[in-house]
């Protein structure tokens, strides 16, 4: 099974009580998704206050057998919190080696050895951030220079429109009373 890295978005930022919820949750307690939590009172720390989106995300490391499966998996525990609901998925631009393998296809050591090569214009891409040790990359910037190479590379992986476009609709249709022959029109399964 492979690691997937991901960011799942939320219906809302986790209230105090979700938060709790979550941290005594049996599905989350091996780590592998994390959360960040606004102070319960935001006026008081005016000059650091976090982000609005980044509440309302998930920052997901999860082995399964694909993406899609990383993804489905999280969007279903995250229901076991009352009141939360995943409404979308995006892969961040800024990636590890080892993160643009799960892209790519390629092996983490496929990626070091292409590194090592020429780097710059024509080579493979710089990295953009070096933090304690560890570089990160555009993965835009890597997918050009695989192409460049040969490599099939889709923009976004495809199990990641399908996951995005599916937690959207169900988000949508959350609460909507849609007649199951108009589902079945539109090529959606009816349960």
């Amino acid at each position: 099974m492979s690691e997937w890295s991901f960011t799942l978005r939320l219906n809302q930022a986790l209230t105090p009580e979700q938060a709790d919820a979550f941290d005594h949750c049996d599905a989350f307690a091996d780590g592998s998704v994390a959360y960040v939590l606004g102070p319960a009172d935001p006026q008081q720390y005016a000059a650091h206050r976090p982000d609005a989106a980044e509440l309302r995300e998930l920052s997901c490391d999860v082995e399964a057998p694909t993406l899609l499966d990383a993804v489905a998996q999280v969007a279903r525990n995250i229901r076991l919190i009352p009141g939360l609901h995943a409404v979308g998925v995006r892969h961040d631009d800024m990636v590890t080696l080892g993160e643009a393998a799960q892209r790519c296809g390629r092996s983490r050591q496929s990626l070091v050895q292409l590194s090592r090569g020429q780097r710059g214009p024509g080579g493979f891409p710089e990295p953009d951030v070096e933090t304690e040790g560890t570089a990160f990359y555009s993965w835009r910037k890597i997918a050009g220079f695989l192409r460049g190479l040969g490599d099939d590379i889709p923009p976004v992986p495809h199990d990641l429109v399908v996951a995005d476009h599916a937690l959207r609709l169900a988000d949508e249709l959350d609460g909507v009373d849609v007649p199951p022959g108009t589902l079945r029109s539109l090529g959606l399964p009816v349960g």
